[in-house]
């Protein structure tokens, strides 16, 4: 993509969009032929190598720098509707500049999100041939949606951003609904993908032999949902962190205060979505595991207290540090505020609940230990410390804390605001109730769970759940009435806020693309030898389960090639802003 011209018309709109359509299309054309070529030139098996490497690695490595652009193509045309429908109705000219800006940064990655997927699919052809075949005839009518989708996904966003400057004004709602349907056309691309991932998972519609009974059983299968919606979430979180670090990015090489404060805001927008999505994120994720564990009991105990477990610890760290993070970062752009000073005495207490919940997260159940620590210890597990590394005590503490930081976030909210309203004083006794009686629950649930058995004890995480989804409905609804009319004791002071925020905003991006990858590699390991679990055994000879010092190399390599690449991303968006042209 390219910047729009400066007198926008409906042919420069369709020209730019003929263009990315031709580029696609010539991708997936090359692809096919070089797939064909490759498959009928090189001799029958079952499996190949890639110039002797580990053919599990090298798919492993490209289809997950693929789903990491994917899901920044996907996460990021949601908040920049999001903004833009934000700028429509408050007739502020900034989010709409600000929805442009983020638009901008999809420029190169749908380029190189497109290369990957054409690499990845002639490797899964090649080295893969006998899986992909079978996959394929299984799903064949999938693929065809996919193809449509794929097409369907590349014209809309194409007039999305080249129609930008054309559809203002009255035209306005026109551009809104092609962004409305960018993320619709997305969304479905996502949920088709997932059906070939989860079926390798949690297969369903096939009889004994392999054979297909069902196609809508194959694609509704039990872990198809809850990966649907986790993945969607994590998106979304994942896309705001790397436009948080972009805005990041810009904002350390601003050479004027105005760039500074466009930058700073840009940064909080992107951290704001990031946070917004990753809050629910854990609720999703134990929906998935459940449908996991209801799915295959041996799969389920793989992940969470066999040879995984202490992948989910490092899993733990991450996300504690996120939680970390983001407050930090909420606290620091609090003083920026004029009147956030009066919430200064949270920010202890907050921190030490905060650390508290994180050490209880990043607890293990089991700890690695010679035969006499064993002995003292009376056993593989702690006598004291065995006690927080059980699910009822990370249940308690991800929701305590995810408490915590909503709570931060609407202290940011009101920070420079004092409510005029008559009930004023009633309504913040009712918000401070709603989070009161959710941390109630939570914390009476989690102690309880120790005195009953383990099948009542996971149903409780439920209740934990939902009263913490409710505690935060009910703070909101009270809140947006409560500060309308509110008394503003002076503008935010954008741009000013301490260099080491925006390191807090590199630290969250860099966080949740290591995630993605570990939490990937999680997912996809617990088939252990299997392709499609149960049913279609991995035969290579690369069917073993890595050891965990491998597996995170590997993520950790494929990070650092991700950033590089998304550095080059930074670089053309950055190239392409008219306000770096016009200097």
């Amino acid at each position: 993509m390219a910047s729009p011209t400066d007198a926008p018309s409906a042919f420069a709109a369709l020209k730019g969009t003929y263009k990315g359509v031709l580029k696609i299309s010539l991708m997936l054309a090359a692809t096919y032929l070089v797939a064909q070529s490759l498959s009928s030139w090189l001799p029958a098996a079952d499996y190949r190598q890639f110039f002797g490497l580990s053919n599990r690695t090298t798919v492993w490595i490209v289809a997950e720098l693929h789903l990491m652009f994917a899901a920044f193509v996907l996460g990021v045309p949601i908040f920049a509707v999001i903004t833009e429908l934000v700028g429509a109705v408050t007739k502020e000219k900034r989010y709409d500049d600000l929805a442009k800006e983020f638009t901008r940064l999809l420029a190169m990655a749908y380029t190189l999100t497109a290369v990957l997927g054409c690499v990845l699919l002639v490797l899964f052809v090649v080295l893969y041939p006998k899986l992909t075949g079978y996959l394929s005839g299984l799903f064949k009518p999938t693929w065809l949606v996919y193809l449509v989708l794929i097409f369907g996904e590349v014209i809309i966003a194409y007039l999305y951003w080249y129609s930008w400057d054309l559809l203002q004004g009255p035209r306005k709602k026109w551009h809104l609904l092609l962004g409305l349907l960018v993320n619709l056309w997305g969304t479905a691309l996502l949920f088709v993908a997932d059906i070939w991932v989860t079926f390798m998972m949690s297969p369903a519609g096939i009889d004994d032999a392999g054979k297909l009974t069902s196609l809508w059983a194959a694609i509704n299968n039990p872990t198809w949902m809850p990966i649907n919606i986790h993945r969607l979430l994590a998106n979304v979180a994942f896309g705001g962190s790397i436009a948080a670090a972009y805005g990041a990015v810009r904002f350390l090489n601003a050479k004027t205060d105005e760039e500074r404060a466009r930058f700073d805001w840009m940064g909080y927008i992107g951290s704001f979505i990031a946070i917004a999505a990753f809050i629910p994120l854990p609720f999703a994720g134990y929906w998935l595991g459940r449908e996991i564990y209801q799915f295959s009991q041996q799969m389920g105990v793989s992940m969470m207290g066999g040879s995984f477990a202490w992948l989910w610890i490092l899993q733990a760290m991450l996300i504690g540090s996120l939680f970390l993070a983001s407050n930090f970062y909420l606290w620091l752009g609090m003083g920026r505020i004029p009147g956030a000073e009066r919430y200064v005495k949270f920010q202890i207490p907050m921190m030490i609940l905060l650390t508290i919940g994180f050490i209880v997260w990043a607890t293990p159940r089991s700890i690695i230990a010679s035969g006499a620590e064993m002995s003292a210890m009376g056993g593989s597990h702690h006598p004291f410390l065995g006690l927080f590394g059980v699910m009822a005590a990370k249940n308690t503490a991800v929701n305590l804390m995810i408490l915590t930081t909503f709570f931060s976030f609407m202290l940011y909210r009101r920070g420079n605001r004092v409510a005029t309203v008559s009930w004023a004083a009633a309504g913040k006794i009712a918000q401070a109730l709603a989070i009161a009686a959710a941390a109630g629950v939570v914390l009476g649930y989690g102690i309880y769970s120790y005195y009953v058995p383990s099948n009542i004890r996971i149903g409780f995480s439920v209740y934990q759940v939902s009263a913490v989804l409710a505690a935060m409905a009910v703070f909101v609804a009270i809140d947006i009435p409560l500060l309308k009319g509110a008394k503003e004791i002076g503008a935010i002071r954008w741009g000013q806020i301490p260099a080491r925020a925006q390191y807090a905003l590199f630290f969250l991006a860099i966080s949740f693309t290591w995630l993605m990858g570990l939490m990937g590699y999680i997912r996809s390991g617990i088939r252990q030898y299997w392709h499609i679990y149960g049913r279609v055994a991995d035969e290579s000879v690369n069917a073993y389960t890595m050891t965990h010092g491998h597996a995170t190399i590997i993520v950790s390599i494929i990070t650092v090639i991700f950033f590089l690449l998304v550095s080059v991303v930074f670089w053309m968006a950055s190239r392409n802003d008219p306000r770096e042209a016009a200097k």
